[in-house]
């Protein structure tokens, strides 16, 4: 009989794929259950929370798949203002060209995403936080980040100004936009 983790992982999986090929919109927990090979009821008793929490399990995923690679890049930016803004402009073209996640932001997927994305936005914002926390740390020892800010805040005030990259993307080039505005508010002046 498999592991509990090894069947929502199998759900998971196939959910992502479902989501890709019908949109989340229109993804059933039937068709997820058939994609898994697994009964409908077996998805509800691993995910209890229904269809939301298997949406909200599908964006972990990826972003924790993101974060991983995000972690390594961060650790080759020569300052915290580069890491800030090769950190943004890396989320947003993920977020955009993700094939997952471009399926979860798909005009047929903003009910079904907003909802299971409000209801689990504190996992999110816990999930970046945790990655973040580390270089944060050793920004703020070495006096490139404010100190009088948390890394709470600060995954925060991110996280909606990625956002709002991605709902209204800008003209042009975006780096210089947050180079001026959005670096000051967390990198120390130099």
């Amino acid at each position: 009989m498999p592991q509990v983790t090894e069947v929502r992982e199998r759900i998971v999986n196939a959910a992502g794929e479902c989501f890709a090929r019908y949109g989340v919109g229109k993804t059933t927990v039937e068709d997820i259950a058939a994609a898994a090979g697994l009964s409908r009821a077996t998805v509800y008793r691993s995910f209890g929370g229904g269809r939301d929490e298997v949406v909200l399990a599908v964006v972990l995923r990826d972003l924790r798949r993101f974060l991983d690679r995000l972690a390594a890049r961060l650790r080759r930016e020569r300052s915290v203002p580069d890491a800030i803004v090769e950190g943004v402009v890396d989320a947003v073209a993920f977020v955009r060209g993700d094939p997952q996640m471009g399926a979860l932001l798909a005009p047929d997927a903003a009910g079904p995403m907003q909802a299971a994305v409000a209801g689990g936005a504190r996992s999110l914002l816990d999930l970046c936080a945790d990655y973040v926390r580390p270089h944060f740390g050793a920004a703020q020892r070495e006096g490139s980040l404010r100190a009088d800010i948390t890394v709470e805040g600060s995954v925060e005030f991110l996280f909606r100004i990625i956002s709002s990259m991605i709902v209204m993307p800008r003209d042009g080039e975006p780096r210089e936009f947050l180079r001026t505005y959005v670096v000051p508010a967390l990198a120390e002046s130099s």
